[in-house]
């Protein structure tokens, strides 16, 4: 059984006030990390509940899901992210679905979103995708390739750069996903200031690793269990 609406704000308030302590501890407002609830998974009320309490955008992992479920939403002041890895031969579908895709992590990806985008007529967000764990396990460039990756991404007129996006690798030891993070803070200000351009999204942390992702710089948090709850799992109304 799905959560309710009332369970779905109480965990709501939770999740922001973790981000409250991670900010006021690393010295931040609040206001300068937002929350991307992760659907992935869950029925199309998940969507409903994000827009009811007025968060901006959703976000989602594949794209056949995300299509089928914003149709069946039927929202039309909620934007979708794709934060999980997007196929070449999705890249078109991809396009007309998403406002924004955080997974962009090769050329060919960029060169195919660009095509499509712009026989659509339209400009789509997109970040870059950096493997900034070393993680074997995940996608994304290497930390070395984002330079390359970004020069590439500014000659795309139908494409909009608006930062750089990292999953930590998994692990008990929260230090290493905070590596992670710090290494991705660093290659986005490496970036910013040889390109002369501005990166200002940092989409890294989630639910077990938030504090250490606004710690490091943070600047947006994908998180879907701490608010929904595990796919199949027993709602518990203190879940954070």
């Amino acid at each position: 059984m799905f959560l309710t609406y009332e369970q779905f704000l109480e965990r709501l308030a939770a999740v922001r006030a973790a981000i409250a302590d991670a900010c006021h501890a690393a010295g931040r407002t609040p206001g300068s990390v937002t929350l991307l609830p992760v659907t992935k998974n869950h029925p199309p009320e998940a969507a409903h509940y994000a827009a009811r309490a007025g968060l901006p955008a959703v976000g989602e992992n594949r794209v056949q899901e995300a299509r089928e479920k914003k149709s069946v939403a039927a929202l039309s002041d909620l934007r979708w992210e794709l934060i999980g890895h997007l196929q070449s031969n999705k890249a078109k579908l991809a396009t007309a679905v998403f406002d924004r895709i955080q997974s962009v992590d090769s050329p060919r990806l960029l060169d195919l979103l660009e095509r499509a985008a712009a026989e659509q007529g339209r400009t789509l967000g997109v970040l870059l995708q950096v493997n900034a764990g070393r993680d074997p396990a995940k996608s994304g460039c290497a930390l070395e390739e984002a330079p390359e990756l970004l020069e590439r991404a500014l000659r795309c007129r139908a494409l909009r750069v608006d930062g750089l996006m990292t999953i930590a690798p998994l692990d008990e030891d929260l230090a290493t996903a905070r590596r992670a993070f710090e290494a991705l803070r660093t290659c986005r200000d490496d970036l910013a200031a040889r390109f002369g351009v501005a990166l200002p999204e940092l989409s890294m942390g989630m639910s077990g690793d938030l504090h250490e992702a606004i710690l490091a710089g943070s600047t947006q948090v994908r998180v879907g269990t701490a608010l929904f709850g595990a796919r199949g799992q027993p709602v518990e109304n203190n879940a954070a």
